[in-house]
């Protein structure tokens, strides 16, 4: 894709799943990708097996490091890193803490780095991989779905806000992929995601789709966007429906005791 050949790309949470796909799918095309992740040795792994630069760390303040490393501008932000953390208002403060801190505020940190040169220049690119959770909201995890919408919201107001200025924005949101995170939630990631789970290969197909169409909501799993329209005209049948999932997810809760 000519639009990001040369380019400079970071892309965080990059050591495994869809961030590596992503840091993959953006060398494959010809961009220079600074791979970021917590975990240091996998941030290295992924960043010497597409060519690409290793700078381990958290991602709320990655781009300072991520720009010297590339030794100059950074055309396109991936912030892809997320914590996938369950419960309702019983979970602990911290948990929720960590939650709007990666999902949401992560991204906050890194427009306000990005957007000063981006509008001077009048362009860059920023990516948001959200989830459908942004969009709908995932049963048994109050504290993603709450910040997995304010993530939305704030990839939203970016593209409303800078788009006239050379901005470009684009939201991910996907339902099950097949990583770490989805074998972390339990009986209601099988429940709700697993049996439509798509591998994040294909999710980075569906971003560079998004990208050569200039298309703000990129959804790999396409029905999300069904979802979507019923829960807009029909709130009070979508919540139903949802809350016939939150049933059976505590009779399987119930019967796994």
């Amino acid at each position: 894709m000519a639009a990001v050949r040369d380019k400079s790309v970071v892309v965080t949470g990059a050591g495994g799943g869809i961030g590596a796909a992503l840091a993959r799918r953006f060398a494959a095309e010809g961009a220079r990708v600074v791979v970021n992740d917590l975990d240091e040795a996998r941030a290295k792994e992924i960043a010497a097996e597409i060519g690409g630069l290793a700078v381990p760390g958290d991602a709320s303040g990655i781009v300072p490091a991520a720009r010297e490393a590339l030794g100059g501008a950074i055309d396109v932000f991936c912030a892809n890193a997320g914590v996938g953390t369950g419960g309702g208002p019983e979970a602990p403060e911290d948990a929720w803490e960590l939650a709007w801190d990666v999902n949401v505020m992560a991204h906050v940190r890194a427009a306000r780095e990005l957007l000063p040169a981006w509008l001077e220049r009048g362009a860059g690119r920023f990516v948001s991989t959200v989830s459908a959770a942004g969009l709908l909201t995932m049963v048994g995890a109050a504290p993603y779905s709450v910040t997995k919408h304010g993530a939305y919201a704030f990839a939203e107001w970016l593209s409303l806000t800078y788009r006239h200025r050379g901005l470009r924005v684009h939201a991910i949101c996907p339902q099950g992929v097949r990583t770490d995170m989805l074998a972390a939630t339990g009986a209601a990631g099988d429940l709700v995601l697993a049996p439509t789970a798509i591998e994040p290969a294909a999710v980075a197909d569906a971003l560079f789709a998004a990208m050569a169409e200039d298309r703000f909501l990129v959804l790999p799993h396409p029905e999300a966007a069904d979802y979507y329209a019923a829960r807009a005209t029909d709130p009070d049948g979508w919540l139903t429906a949802m809350n016939r999932l939150q049933q059976k997810l505590e009779e399987r809760e119930g019967d796994a005791r």
